[in-house]
């Protein structure tokens, strides 16, 4: 076939229009006139017409030509795309940077730099021990997994939860600065290339021009309108939108090499044709990190694309790998966020919400504004103290912050409104009309009503239903708003009691839907009995408490019998939590929900006696943050041992495990003299209990 005429033109056509898609969307560097390009693609095109046993995928052809998909599959990440922990401050960073090279000097007395790295510092003139770390702004996109077989790309997909993701494959063809075939030579059999998809500003700002001319809603900001873009089901929609890919890792790499250093890597992914980050350099310890940090923050609004950040890296991939990772995030990376944006806007009313536990939150209802990154029209007040410290009215211009993720909430009256309208606090429940109450020494105004309440019996199901409850899969906050609404459950055990024929009159909500929540309520059943406490709902009852109670009695009928006092008995339970039990389960409505909940199967199976175990009836508290096991791991290893494990340190507690970080529980551990270890003397205590017995 390489003697055809026509197939030696093909080939030179495809590297040819590669070539110039490389130097346009990669380097911003114009190689060839329009005319001149479209010409090229329109010879291709007409060769491969000509000749379709020889159109490839990574022809340039090709990067959108497949029929809309029916939805996306979801894939497994050869390795987890994990998070970072996040630094706010300069001393957050110095902690970053003092836990690393603390603990690389564990493993060797003399740091060794990257070779060759030392012309690279631009901002530094002399070169210390100080460790170096990769810089790159923190792109306010979409993180996705490119795998690429041999030169090609094969598979793309989203982060999703680290561990799986979206196949976005088609979708992903479609962005030019995602190579269908490498450039170059020396790359892997297996690669996978890691980045941010993101819509650059000027492109944001011509689609909502578009949206706004057709009479569309626009988008709220570039991420969300970069994640929408991503996931079309039409790729041809994708291929429509101003989308970028810029590398910032690779994730598996097998059948080849790659640079010693972060730096390095990103430097072979250019030449094998990625988009990296111009901004990127490389800075010499916390004081470097937060000169870059200072310069980028300053330059940020001059930036055509939304960054919410700066990431550090360790720059030695040896090193990367003898720090490791902590739970989900690697110990040699972390991300600096900017901080919170302000804008001024005006209060317009206040409306006021009834929790779970009754408690009345006021939301402020503002005139929307656009701050960190999203449209704000609505913040918390928290409760009644905060309306009266900050002294805020109806009418007023208040000054909104928000960082992140972080729910928006009003700073202070920038200017009050003349005359002053105060916020009148309800004098009974909004839902229910029944009476509130104060209790002293709690900032919260409650409704009295519990369950009889609408809007705590919805809260309360959806609680019942989360993934660390009952964990019901297919029970979402509208189809439980609509069974409360039209009386089809008041209650726990009503859902267990719901019938095809119910779920099939409720609008939007098909066959399919109905035998899987029916599947997913019969499935949830078999349960533990510390789930099942939890999932009830008892004030001040979270996760770690309902397994100590349930670890504790063992069975329900020993709970119900039990005394405040011998409640009090048990780890982490206080005299508050001791009395919201105890009421909680004295109270007859309750005792009938969880009588009905039994009746209609939901079943435990009896806990294994701990007896034997070397820390039976020993009270432990982990605190601070573990770097070689997880907080939750050690939890788990100190109770197959037979300890109970507690949230809080009382004169109860045996022994206390404290990480780097640890705070008030270390200090409350020193005063009232219990034993205190680290993550290494825990390491090696549990290894010699296994060594004793036997294993």
């Amino acid at each position: 076939m390489s003697d055809h005429p026509d197939y030696d033109r093909l080939s030179a056509l495809r590297a040819d229009i590669n070539r110039h898609n490389y130097a346009y969307y990669v380097n911003n560097e114009s190689t060839i006139t329009d005319a001149d390009y479209d010409a090229l693609m329109r010879e291709l095109q007409h060769i491969e017409s000509d000749h379709p046993e020889w159109v490839s995928a990574d022809s340039p052809t090709q990067r959108v030509g497949a029929k809309p998909d029916k939805g996306f599959v979801t894939v497994s990440h050869p390795v987890p795309m994990l998070s970072l922990d996040n630094a706010f401050s300069d001393d957050d960073l110095q902690d970053f940077d003092r836990r690393v090279s603390e603990r690389l000097a564990t493993f060797a007395p003399d740091i060794v730099e990257t070779p060759n790295t030392q012309d690279l510092f631009s901002d530094h003139a002399s070169v210390d021990n100080s460790i170096t770390y990769c810089a790159e702004p923190k792109l306010d996109g979409l993180a996705v997994s490119l795998i690429y077989e041999n030169g090609q790309l094969v598979r793309a997909a989203t982060r999703g939860d680290g561990a799986t993701g979206e196949d976005i494959t088609l979708n992903a063809r479609t962005l030019n600065t995602i190579p269908l075939s490498l450039m170059g030579s020396g790359w892997p059999a297996f690669l996978e290339v890691r980045g941010e998809v993101y819509m650059p500003l000027a492109g944001f700002d011509a689609l909502n021009n578009s949206q706004r001319e057709k009479g569309e809603k626009a988008y709220i900001n570039p991420r969300n309108a970069a994640s929408g873009a991503l996931r079309q089901l039409d790729p041809a929609l994708t291929r429509a939108r101003p989308l970028e890919f810029c590398c910032y890792a690779v994730g598996q790499v097998t059948g080849g090499t790659l640079p010693k250093s972060h730096w390095g890597i990103l430097d072979t992914l250019g030449r094998w044709g990625f988009k990296t980050n111009p901004e990127t350099r490389l800075v010499k310890g916390s004081a470097g990190c937060a000169q870059y940090f200072a310069q980028l923050g300053e330059k940020r609004a001059q930036l055509p694309y939304d960054i919410d950040g700066v990431v550090f890296k360790v720059d030695d991939m040896g090193l990367q790998a003898r720090l490791g990772f902590v739970s989900r995030a690697p110990r040699w990376a972390i991300a600096q966020k900017f901080p919170a944006q302000e804008q001024t806007t005006q209060l317009l009313a206040v409306d006021f919400q009834v929790g779970r536990t009754g408690a009345i939150t006021p939301v402020a209802r503002l005139a929307p504004v656009f701050v960190g990154g999203v449209t704000v029209s609505n913040a918390t007040l928290h409760n009644q103290d905060e309306i009266e410290r900050l002294g805020v009215g109806i009418g007023d211009q208040v000054i909104i912050r928000r960082a992140g993720d972080v729910i928006p909430q009003i700073v202070k009256v920038a200017t009050p409104a003349t005359p002053h309208v105060p916020i009148e606090f309800p004098l009974d429940c909004p839902i229910c009309h029944s009476s509130l109450e104060r209790v002293v020494g709690e900032a919260l105004v409650r409704c009295t009503a519990g369950l009889y309440c609408a809007a705590q019996r919805k809260e309360g199901l959806k609680h019942f239903v989360s993934r660390k409850a009952m964990n019901i899969d297919g029970l979402g906050d509208k189809l439980i708003d609509t069974l409360v609404d039209q009386g089809l459950v008041n209650g726990f055990s009503d859902l267990f009691r719901l019938s095809k024929d119910d779920l099939l009159a409720l609008e939007r909500l098909g066959e399919k839907s109905a035998d899987n929540l029916l599947q997913a309520l019969e499935h949830c059943k078999e349960t533990t009995f510390a789930k099942f406490l939890y999932s009830l709902g008892i004030r001040e009852v979270g996760v770690a408490t309902a397994r100590n109670v349930a670890q504790y009695f063992g069975d329900l009928e020993s709970l119900y019998a039990a005394s405040i006092d011998q409640l009090l008995s048990v780890p982490d339970v206080g005299p508050i939590v001791a009395e919201h039990l105890f009421g909680f389960l004295q109270e007859q409505h309750n005792q009938e929900q969880i009588a009905a909940l039994l009746s209609l199967g939901v079943h435990w199976l009896a806990p294994v006696a701990a007896t034997g175990q070397p820390l039976v009836g020993q009270t432990w508290v982990v605190t601070g943050k573990l770097e070689t096991m997880t907080r939750e791991a050690a939890e788990a290893r100190l109770r197959d041992k037979g300890a109970q494990v507690a949230g809080s340190v009382s004169k109860k507690t045996t022994q206390v495990v404290a990480g780097p970080g640890a705070g008030s529980k270390l200090k409350k551990a020193t005063a009232l003299e219990i034993p205190v270890g680290d993550e290494a003397w825990l390491i090696a205590f549990l290894a010699s209990l296994d060594t004793d017995a036997g294993i």
